[in-house]
């Protein structure tokens, strides 16, 4: 019966560490003023018939703080690079030049830096129910695991433990957030 509590604490470590991580990945496609090339993680671009990652069928790179250069690896893809960074929700106007695609950055204003706090906020939020939901679903085998005949204390001890990693991760996720929020409203 130790072992599987044991086994129970791990796997509810490893469900935190991972809607943590699938946290602070979302919040790195929030933008915050600069020019960051994951800003475009999550754009497909048609190549071949097959949706691809912006990424896969191009360079990006960012030649200054404000302006991201997207060079494709064949030149015949660069209007359905284009195509798609227009079809996306990222509000830039992409340029060409017939073989480099330059999106220049806008400075963020006030009104919009405050949506991205909110946007970073809700992001944080989902990653804090994970890890709740994480907590209700060891908790729910541990106490599976005693009324099949592990003893009560080990059971106790093991929800406290779950619930220490619980509190610990959700205040990495607060960090988390006031990092990605003074980002957000540096000007």
């Amino acid at each position: 019966m130790e072992e599987e509590i044991k086994m129970y604490l791990d796997e509810a470590q490893d469900m935190m560490k991972k809607a943590l991580e699938h946290t602070q990945s979302e919040l790195l496609k929030i933008r915050a003023g600069k020019a960051m090339p994951n800003m475009l993680d999550g754009i497909l671009v048609e190549y071949y018939g097959a949706n691809m990652p912006i990424n896969q069928v191009s360079t990006i790179t960012t030649p200054d703080a404000r302006t991201l250069s997207i060079r494709p690896f064949e030149k015949g893809s660069i209007t359905a690079i284009e195509k798609a960074i227009k079809a996306s929700d990222i509000g830039i106007n992409p340029q060409n030049n017939g073989e480099v695609i330059i999106l220049n950055i806008p400075p963020l204003t006030e009104e919009r830096r405050k949506q991205l706090v909110k946007q970073a906020k809700q992001e944080v939020e989902n990653g804090k129910i994970s890890i709740r939901n994480a907590r209700k679903e060891i908790n729910d085998a541990l106490k599976k695991l005693q009324k099949d005949g592990a003893a009560e204390d080990s059971i106790k001890k093991a929800e406290e433990t779950v619930q220490k990693h619980t509190d610990s991760f959700i205040a990495k996720l607060d960090e988390v957030l006031a990092t990605k929020e003074a980002e957000i409203m540096k000007v």
